[in-house]
């Protein structure tokens, strides 16, 4: 799978595929971060505050439906639960999630700062969401949030029958 982050502003198709996979109109989508292998969106980046004003602190949004179905398959088998009580064993792997924690904000920040708004997903200090974790991840390239690799790590290859919505848009 090409993890290389992408940002880039979205086409008309682009937003035909969002809101077939999340069957509604996407709210505050700023540009595709990630591109699923199938050709299609499958993280978006959106704006801090939606049209109406209301704070969205989730800036990387998992777009996929087979990605999400899966992801949510691993909190159920109680993957975030382990994931926090390690962060509290392991000094190093804490320390990555602090970094991704700041790194969510640098790039949040970047577009807009949503004062006294936390991160995303639970971070610094629990896991919440393994769904932004991955979407954060797949936005922000390997390597830059540890539990969103290894949520990833644990995920099928969802794209392997093809989009999951329209034709895609492979490049």
């Amino acid at each position: 799978m090409d993890t290389t982050p992408e940002h880039t502003p979205p086409t008309e198709a682009d937003v035909d595929a969002v809101r077939a996979q999340l069957g509604r109109e996407p709210r505050g989508l700023r540009a595709v971060a990630h591109r699923c292998p199938c050709g299609n969106p499958d993280v978006v980046e959106t704006a801090p505050r939606l049209e109406d004003g209301s704070p969205f602190p989730t800036t990387y949004y998992l777009t996929c439906p087979r990605a999400a179905s899966a992801i949510g398959t691993l909190e159920a088998d109680g993957v975030m639960k382990r994931m926090t009580a390690r962060l509290a064993e392991d000094e190093e792997l804490a320390a990555g999630y602090r970094a991704a924690h700041e790194d969510y904000l640098a790039r949040r920040d970047a577009i807009e700062v949503l004062p006294n708004f936390p991160s995303a997903g639970g971070m610094p200090d629990r896991v919440k969401c393994l769904h932004v974790l991955a979407a954060h991840s797949l936005a922000a390239g390997p390597g830059v949030n540890p539990l969103g690799d290894e949520t990833l790590a644990l995920l099928p290859e969802w794209w392997a029958k093809g989009p999951c919505t329209g034709e895609g848009t492979a490049k």
